[in-house]
């Protein structure tokens, strides 16, 4: 295809594309050539030094690349080293542990190695305090012996961990307002059903957080039985791992279907031997309790069904965060706390 000339210049000559470059770069060094050796016009009274100067690339323009690669290669090696640490937080959590960054020298309590590195090391209990490598936490036992020092907090604290730190076989928690609601609600009407103030209810689990075992619950501080049985409820919704844990939420659940009345309590029974045993023994102290609450249905309204009704979400909870499968199992829920009441003799 041809291209017209420049109107002023009375000319038409035509070229390609291909043949324009060409051209170009040639009377483009002819005339870098005429301007070096050429002694008329303004440029001739420079050096010829500084004449070559003028088509040789620019020293700080090649100085300026050389920053912004340099640059590119610094960014390029922090995000490696991001990436690195991310890798060994998700291979962490893998482990279930969490990475820790130590200050000054430490070495494995498993292996006794040194601890390499500025930053994520290795892995420290939050239970126990253990410190040890990422890959060394594979190995350690899981049955640490937590550090009551390191427990912070009652309401929200897994039930194994609480109960290994205290030595004990139940939360206090649950001892300590199971014997005040038994001293005196009893024959309270709706106990466990009707909610006390929520402002006091949050009291009780401040109380418990800082005080523990010397929490004041009594009658004196808290008129109101409802706002202890309020507290109980609570405990027992906050505990990261349901009494009746995640694992065997759907074997419970699958019992409950089953139609024959004696297979049920089987399974029941089966599910409940799976449990861990700081779940069994205190799902096994509640349900007696709960037991013992029926005994007073007459003053207190409070059978077995209405009681599975209120302690069936509080103690099962779907692993799934999902609203529609709560729904849907509420009535198995229910039936099966119904049922461990009623057959808590024989079950346990």
């Amino acid at each position: 295809m041809q291209r017209r000339g420049c109107a002023g210049c009375h000319q038409s000559p035509s070229w390609v594309t291909g043949e324009w470059s060409v051209a170009a770069a040639s009377a483009l060094d002819s005339c870098r050539q005429r301007l070096l050796h050429s002694t008329h016009g303004s440029p001739s009274h420079l050096p010829s030094e500084e004449l070559e100067s003028l088509w040789e690339p620019d020293q700080s323009s090649m100085e300026a690349e050389e920053n912004i690669g340099g640059l590119a290669a610094e960014l390029i090696t922090h995000k490696a080293k991001r990436q690195e640490r991310k890798r060994q937080e998700l291979l962490a959590l893998a482990l279930g542990v969490k990475v820790h960054t130590f200050r000054g020298p430490h070495w494995c309590e498993y292996c006794a190695n040194f601890m390499w590195g500025l930053i994520a090391q290795g892995v420290r209990c939050s239970d126990c305090g253990l410190n040890v490598h990422k890959q060394c936490s594979k190995l350690v036992p899981s049955d640490c012996q937590p550090d009551l020092r390191r427990i912070k907090k009652v309401f929200s604290c897994d039930l194994t961990t609480l109960v290994k730190a205290h030595n004990a076989t139940r939360p206090m928690v649950v001892d300590m307002c199971i014997r005040e609601i038994e001293l005196r609600g009893m024959k309270s009407e709706g106990l466990y059903r009707v909610s006390g103030f929520s402002e006091h209810i949050e009291d009780v689990r401040l109380a418990f957080d800082r005080d523990g075992e010397k929490a004041d619950i009594s009658a004196s501080a808290y008129a109101d039985i409802n706002i202890i049985a309020g507290a109980l409820k609570l405990y027992f919704r906050d505990l990261p791992i349901p009494v009746i844990t995640f694992d065997l939420y759907s074997k419970f659940i699958q019992a409950a279907k089953l139609p024959n009345a004696e297979s049920r309590l089987e399974a029941i029974h089966e599910g409940l031997l799976q449990l861990p045993p700081a779940h069994y023994e205190t799902l096994r102290y509640l349900m007696a309790h709960l037991k013992r609450v029926t005994m007073f249905e007459k003053y207190n309204l409070m059978n077995a069904e209405n009681l599975g009704i209120v302690f069936g979400p509080t103690l099962m909870q779907p692993p799934e965060q999902n609203a529609l499968t709560t729904l849907n199992d509420m009535r198995q829920q229910k039936l099966v706390v119904q049922l461990i009441i009623e057959h808590e003799d024989v079950l346990f």
